[in-house]
């Protein structure tokens, strides 16, 4: 038996205008970063995790204003609580996939498959029994599980810009762990949300929609930003020399 988590969000203040929401009781595999980025006129979520508890009601004392829910993609680990938003933002070629998603997610490895399960630990993601470490609260039950529909009012692209006020957020196309992947990049401080394009952990580019050849092209454009900090989807945020570093790693692997 899980035992029940006594709280299911941790939440950490980054900066003035940023905090943190993470998942502890999810695996690593699929503990996404949940980035809150206060502006002066609107504010975004940038990813919203897994859905099994309302991320709206978590970060309540931080939605002081109205809020747009940013897909840097549209994997299970990313978007499961994009449906508690009146106002999402997403890549025209993920956004029907967030509108009705083909994929509705597991918690359960039973449902995974031996297979599957092996290739991750592969890959660097190795994990024991299902995909939570604990329940969110008594009676919950795993195989109810299913990510939702959520509504779609903002499709970007490439050199589109996200304006909230005091901060200006371009929109980098950025493909390779999945078609629509995107980052939003704000020149003037150096800041990167990169999604899953680049984090600090192993990279998945042999998962169904990624494309190696794509993936390293995205990694060649990104080991040429000047950024000051990145802000990934997964693991620690990190300066401009471990992306180099990151990136170099994967082009040594891949290229």
């Amino acid at each position: 038996m899980l035992p029940i988590a006594d709280r299911w969000f941790e939440i950490k203040r980054v900066s003035d205008d940023i905090t943190l929401l993470t998942e502890p009781h999810v695996v690593p595999l699929m503990r996404c970063n949940i980035w809150h980025v206060r502006g002066r006129d609107r504010d975004l979520i940038i990813d919203t995790g897994m859905g099994i508890v309302s991320l709206r009601e978590a970060a309540r004392h931080l939605l002081e204003k109205d809020v747009t829910a940013v897909a840097t993609h549209t994997h299970t680990d990313h978007v499961g609580n994009h449906h508690e938003f009146e106002r999402t933002l997403v890549h025209e070629l993920e956004a029907e996939e967030l509108r009705h998603p083909s994929d509705r997610g597991t918690l359960l490895a039973l449902v995974m498959g031996a297979e599957a399960i092996r290739s991750l630990a592969m890959a660097g993601y190795p994990f024991d029994g299902d995909l939570v470490t604990a329940l969110p609260h008594a009676g919950y039950d795993l195989a109810a599980y299913s990510l939702k529909d959520a509504p779609v009012t903002t499709i970007v692209r490439e050199g589109d810009v996200v304006d909230i006020g005091n901060r200006h957020f371009e929109i980098l196309h950025l493909p390779g762990h999945s078609p629509g992947s995107i980052g939003l990049w704000e020149a003037k401080t150096g800041t990167l949300f990169s999604g899953d394009a680049i984090y600090d952990g192993p990279l998945l580019d042999e998962i169904d929609g990624a494309h190696i050849p794509t993936y390293i092209r995205t990694m060649k454009r990104l080991r040429e930003l000047p950024v000051e900090i990145v802000h990934a989807g997964h693991d620690p945020s990190f300066g401009r020399a471990r992306l180099v570093e990151l990136a170099d790693a994967y082009l040594a692997k891949r290229a």
